[in-house]
């Protein structure tokens, strides 16, 4: 367990009255993005505070008004849930980065620019957060947040949500190795032919299509033939 002078104050306003707690920023941190589903050493004092760093506490009248029980530890669960659980400034940073790359990914991963085609590097949409000042925030999904940030960079970066439909023959020396590799597609059709050649179709996102045709290409060492279908 942290000591008190490295704990973080969480806090819940709640009927008027403001209900605070010493925590331990990265336990707090952890329970917050649901990796820790206990409170085991979360508290580093099983105290509810009217004003932590000045040590007054709330009476047994207001907690049981409030919450409806004095159990520090269900009531803890209530203002670590609904409350606000500051970070610190690494924690902050760290969050921060982890969850605009994950952004970043799906979107390189799913989107492309619609005059083109093409899917836009990740580095473009890295810089045209940057230019947009897009706002990330830590304790949401990167999938919760992609709607409010497409808004924010289609005025920099066109960017369309496609995906495509690829239908595959594979020789039969082949098919057995690379059926594998389509099943983590989205596999839609397959057809496996007298010969031992498989005939297949799968759909993915459009910006997926580099790293599909690297994939199939290298198992099957070029030999497959593929076609997108409209």
């Amino acid at each position: 367990m942290t000591s008190l002078d490295k704990a973080i104050v969480a806090h819940y306003d709640f009927g008027g009255e403001r209900f605070e707690l010493f925590v331990d920023p990265d336990l707090a941190l952890l329970y917050r993005t649901g990796q820790k589903k206990d409170l085991i050493n979360l508290l580093v004092v099983e105290e509810v505070f009217k004003d932590a760093r000045k040590g007054e506490r709330h009476t047994e009248q207001v907690l049981k008004k409030a919450f409806q029980t004095t159990d520090v530890m269900k009531i803890a669960e209530i203002i670590l849930q609904k409350g606000e659980v500051p970070l610190t400034t690494e924690q902050k940073k760290k969050l921060l980065e982890e969850k605009r790359k994950k952004i970043v990914a799906i979107l390189a991963r799913e989107c492309v620019d619609p005059r083109t085609g093409a899917p836009h590097p990740p580095q473009r949409i890295d810089k045209a957060i940057d230019e947009a000042r897009v706002h990330v925030d830590p304790f949401k999904s990167a999938e919760a947040q992609i709607d409010d940030v497409l808004k924010a960079l289609r005025p920099l970066l066109p960017l369309k949500f496609e995906k495509v439909r690829i239908a595959i023959r594979i020789p039969a020396e082949h098919a057995q190795k690379a059926y594998g590799a389509l099943k983590e597609f989205h596999l839609t059709q397959e057809e496996w032919q007298t010969n031992g050649s498989l005939i297949a179709v799968v759909e993915m996102p459009a910006g997926m299509q580099g790293d599909f045709y690297n994939r199939i290409n290298k198992l099957t060492s070029g030999a497959v033939e593929t076609k997108i279908l409209k």
